[in-house]
């Protein structure tokens, strides 16, 4: 049975949220002036997140520096971010969705993927539900949606990325060398810039040209793995389900871009304890451990660096993983270039305990540490976040927990 998936993407998120509820204010659309949705303009962490058209006009992007934007325009307004506003419009196009499909997977807080193989009975014309579903959220909501159709979660996500707003694009197998191979490969999903480099470089500069290239050169280029990858999807080739239920992570992480840079080291161990802190709650919340620990650092050139470890059993404790990066942050920095980023990430899962431990591997210090991890997250968990901080381990306790806390990006990876 020929595979048909839906990708539907909000316009403009989180500016379009903020206009309809400033329409229903009385005040005037921000989505048809030079507006965006912005952080303070005098913190190195405050970016565009969101802009309108006429902005966009004027050169200004996703993910650059307000303070940058507003000399691009100096007449943006710039409007803060509101993520409660966010999460009660990603519930409402969310349940919109789940009337077309039993199985709508959340992308993200603004996207998803929608699984319509064999729902031809109920939807006969699947380019016309498409159109019914777009058109029946800028209804009941106020804000446009691009919906893109293909018989994969590729080509269904490349498709909404077409010309925007409002609108419906298809993208099928049979319209790779129309729609696809014309694109610069940069316009690829999941090739970045620097892979968009040594590809063009090598004279592979669109799409079909990467489709046609052979794997060998490819995977030479950039890698075994990335390389087969970006050459299948190339060729229009994914197999990945829709899930209703999101999969376990495989991985998580968490990193902060600092107000200051880093120029001493007990505050750079200050970060990595409240980075660990926050990591290693989540991973306990999900019931998982880890094999691995790893740290990376952004100096103020923008050049990274970052080193990992095995352990030789997996941990949960914040005690040990803290130990463990306070470590590696030691290797990986002499103390003499400032440091704008720090993040910590925790791979190689298992979980429900499905480990064979040494002996001697649960000793009494282990064993306080994880009572006291328990009773940490338990006050957190009954009275927020911030009820509760951790002293450094190194030197005289000191309190981490609001200044670092607040500035943390937390994601999940997959």
């Amino acid at each position: 049975m020929k595979r048909i998936i839906f990708h539907v993407d909000v316009n403009s998120a989180f500016l379009s949220w903020e206009a309809v509820r400033r329409l229903s204010e009385g005040e005037e659309d921000i989505r048809l002036i030079p507006s965006a949705i912005g952080g303070d303009r005098d913190k190195r962490t405050g970016v565009i997140l969101a802009k309108s058209i006429p902005a966009k006009s004027f050169g200004v992007r996703t993910g650059e520096p307000v303070a940058a934007a507003l000399k691009k325009c100096p007449s943006l307004k710039v409007f803060k971010p509101d993520f409660a506003l966010y999460v009660k419009n990603s519930h409402a196009f969310m349940s919109i969705c789940e009337k077309y499909s039993p199985v709508v997977e959340k992308y993200s807080i603004d996207e998803c993927f929608m699984d319509m193989t064999g729902m031809e009975k109920i939807f006969p014309d699947i380019e016309e539900a498409a159109y019914k579903l777009k058109d029946e959220i800028k209804q009941s909501l106020g804000f446009t949606v691009n919906v893109g159709i293909g018989e994969n979660k590729l080509l269904a996500k490349t498709a909404s990325d077409f010309t925007k707003p409002d609108k419906v694009h298809t993208l099928f197998l049979n319209e790779l060398k129309s729609k696809l191979w014309p694109l610069s490969v940069g316009e690829l999903f999941s090739v970045g810039w620097s892979t968009a480099e040594r590809l063009t470089a090598a004279n592979i500069k669109t799409v079909g040209d990467l489709a046609v290239a052979d794997l060998n050169k490819v995977q030479r280029l950039i890698g075994d793995k990335p390389g087969k990858q970006i050459h299948d999807y190339a060729n229009g080739i994914d197999f990945s389900p829709v899930l209703s239920e999101p999969e376990d992570a495989k991985c998580y992480s968490v990193s902060v871009t600092l107000e200051k840079d880093v120029i001493e080291k007990e505050e750079g161990e200050k970060i990595i304890l409240a980075l660990c802190d926050s990591v290693s709650q989540r991973m306990r919340a999900d019931k998982a451990e880890a094999y691995c620990i790893g740290v990376t650092i952004r100096f103020n050139d923008f050049k990274n660096k970052s080193h990992q470890r095995k352990l030789s059993e997996p941990t949960d404790v914040t005690d040990e993983i803290f130990n463990v990066s306070k470590s590696l942050f030691s290797e990986l920095w002499n103390g003499i270039k400032p440091i704008r980023l720090i993040g910590v990430s925790l791979s190689d899962i298992v979980r429900g305990g499905a480990v064979q431990r040494s002996f001697f591997s649960e000793g009494e210090m282990n064993e306080k540490a994880k009572s006291r991890d328990k009773v940490v997250d338990y006050i957190r968990d009954k009275f927020g976040i911030d009820a509760i901080s951790r002293g450094t381990l190194i030197g005289n306790p000191t309190r981490v927990g609001k200044k670092y806390r607040a500035q943390i990006e937390e994601k999940r990876d997959k």
